[in-house]
């Protein structure tokens, strides 16, 4: 069965400083393009769904990388594919590379949403529609567990702005990643790499909502739970794990200066994690 492939470059705003290569959490919104352009194949883009009074959402995503992220300018091909249909669920699994060989893997979780009834619409359509290619890149389809939050190491506050929208005027998926990266001084992340990120998206949020995300120590070394918050409540559960870097010297001769308004200072938050 088909998969629907499409190549892109990594451009500027998706790499990081030190290193000129792709960002991880940037590898998501390539992701998220890939299956927005599968869907308009089949006539159900976002634009499509809202003449229908629905919309896409997406509650889980996971990814693991498994080798080296390419370097800024240089093409990489994202496979994207349904890979499990349930009554309300439906499944995408994933593959990344780049010089024909795989650097990423991942799926994550999508519902077509009533706008009326804000409730899951039954599948029956996508069944029709889409080629279900069941080839599982992390193995059977698991229910999100956050991992237990152990000790606080840091806590950023941050205000949705208009960047933070996506087209359903929600506050997209990448921003909530943005935070718990932004948990990370420079230096963690110029000796770090990230392997594996996986996201529970728990509620939708809105322009002009604060929301603070709060990074714990779990009981396993170099795996941190973040936990996005809106007056109290989790909107959004991260679990990240982290690898050193074999090369920890950046291509960039600075060092990059952060300014937050963390209650604990980023760089005294993670210099607990050395």
């Amino acid at each position: 069965m088909n998969k629907y492939k499409k190549t892109y470059n990594v451009i500027l705003d998706n790499m990081d400083l030190f290193e000129y290569r792709l960002r991880p959490i940037s590898a998501i919104m390539y992701l998220q393009d890939a299956f927005a352009r599968l869907c308009a194949t089949k006539k159900m883009a976002a634009y499509d769904l809202f003449a229908t009074n629905q919309y896409w959402i997406v509650t889980e995503f996971n990814i693991d990388f498994i080798d080296n992220l390419p370097f800024w300018s240089e093409e990489i091909d994202v496979s994207v594919w349904i890979s499990e249909v349930t009554k309300l669920k439906i499944y995408t699994d994933y593959e990344l590379s780049y010089k024909n060989k795989p650097f990423a893997k991942g799926n994550a979780l999508w519902f077509i949403i009533d706008k009326e009834t804000k409730r899951p619409a039954k599948t029956d359509i996508v069944s029709e529609r889409f080629d279900i290619c069941p080839e599982l890149m992390l193995g059977e389809h698991k229910k999100f567990i956050l991992p237990e939050a152990g000790e606080k190491v840091s806590e950023i506050k941050h205000t949705n702005n208009l960047s933070d929208l996506d087209f359903n005027n929600h506050v997209n998926n990448k921003s909530y990643i943005n935070l718990a990266e932004m948990t990370a001084n420079d230096e963690f992340r110029k000796t770090h790499t990230l392997k594996s990120l996986n996201i529970k998206f728990n509620r939708e949020t809105f322009l002009g909502d604060t929301l603070i995300c709060s990074t714990y120590k779990t009981d396993k070394k170099d795996v941190y739970t973040h936990v996005v918050e809106h007056n109290g409540v989790s909107v959004c559960d991260i679990a990240t794990s982290w690898g050193n870097k074999e090369n920890k010297d950046s291509i960039v001769g600075y060092n990059l200066k952060i300014k937050t308004n963390n209650f604990l200072d980023c760089h005294e938050a993670f210099s607990l994690l050395q």
